[in-house]
């Protein structure tokens, strides 16, 4: 699915979410009225980045036509703001709330929080995963299981390539226990593992919380420390980005991939300067737009996936949780078609 046949199905999203909106009453009593006649519909966030302003603009752009004003609250990784946040919505007439957690760990509280009323994830799941069986529970985003083991495809094919079936590795990590970090970083061993690449570290992972300056910080050091490494590979793009710059700023010379995930316009734009390898795109569009509609046919009881059948699709593991589980696939980049998400 590339971008640009995402953002038409953004479009084609718009007209169907409108539809819906039309379809009756159900979905008219979201949020106490705010200005300009729409009505609130509350996005809990943990902290602001690049990825998470493009989720919050395509939810605004799905959520404005059914008469819904996006507000945005910044829980700034603070897992008892978010429970205060939903608490307020709820407590001002809110039949649902869309959060990325601050703490997978931790959403038990946030459901709670929720009561009666709706409540979707959207980006980063419950660890357990078993809490999306409640039945005003809902999840939309992509398989992490999926998104590492694409750079380690990537990566065994380049070494391949190159004639080495063994190979030393750099990884930068995003925070440690979130189930983004653990499964991205599994996932590309995994994929060189399956792929017949011996994988072992040139050095511990550097944990730098997804930040590109904290990556470009703690990794230039060790590229000057005199280690021997074959790649580098970051579990965002953002630290991909940092340590791109740690090279520049350390006079090393980019002969080796980088390889990210998210596939963010930086990204892109150091996949087509040749310094980043690849990257893994992460939708935005469909998570934003996917976590709207969910919420909308949750409202009007109707299966969480109505309208967004082309998007993705539901979880087919078979667990309680399954029909409150829908899936944004992730898509691999490279030189090759990364002018399809510029």
């Amino acid at each position: 699915m590339k971008l640009k046949r995402t953002m038409a199905m953004l479009m084609a999203g718009v007209m169907c979410a409108g539809a819906l909106a039309g379809c009756g009453s159900k979905s008219d009593s979201g949020s106490a009225p705010s200005k300009g006649g729409l009505k609130d519909l509350t996005f809990v966030i943990a902290a602001r980045d690049e990825f998470m302003s493009s989720i919050e603009a395509a939810m605004k752009a799905e959520a404005e036509p059914l008469g819904y004003n996006i507000v945005t609250q910044d829980a700034q990784n603070d897992s008892a703001k978010q429970i205060q946040y939903i608490e307020t919505a709820v407590n001002g007439g809110a039949e649902a709330v869309i959060c990325l957690p601050v703490d997978a760990d931790g959403t038990q509280s946030l459901i709670d929080a929720a009561g009666e009323a709706k409540l979707v994830f959207v980006n980063r799941p419950p660890t357990n995963m078993d809490e999306l069986a409640a039945d005003n529970v809902g999840y939309v985003g992509s398989n992490e299981d999926t998104s590492g083991y694409f750079q380690g495809e990537y990566l065994a094919e380049y070494f391949k390539g190159k004639g080495k079936k063994e190979v030393k590795y750099l990884m930068i990590q995003g925070t440690l226990g979130q189930v983004s970090t653990t499964k991205r970083s599994a996932g590309v061993l995994k994929a060189l593992e399956d792929n017949g690449i011996k994988a072992t570290e040139a050095s511990a992972p550097v944990v730098a919380d997804y930040d590109r300056p904290t990556a470009q910080e703690m990794i230039q050091p060790l590229l000057t420390s005199g280690i021997e490494y074959d790649c580098i590979i970051a579990n965002n793009d953002a630290m991909a980005l940092g340590a791109i710059e740690a090279c520049k700023d350390a006079n090393v010379e980019i002969d080796f991939p980088i390889v990210g995930i998210d596939c963010t316009k930086d990204g892109a734009q150091a996949i087509t300067e040749g310094t980043l390898a690849m990257t893994v795109f992460q939708n935005p569009v469909g998570q934003g737009k996917g976590s709207v509609i969910a919420a909308m046919n949750m409202i009007a009881g109707d299966p969480i996936n109505k309208g967004m059948e082309d998007m993705g699709n539901m979880d087919e593991s078979g667990n309680d949780y399954s029909d409150h589980v829908f899936w944004v696939p992730f898509e691999p980049v490279t030189k090759d078609n990364v002018a399809d998400y510029m």
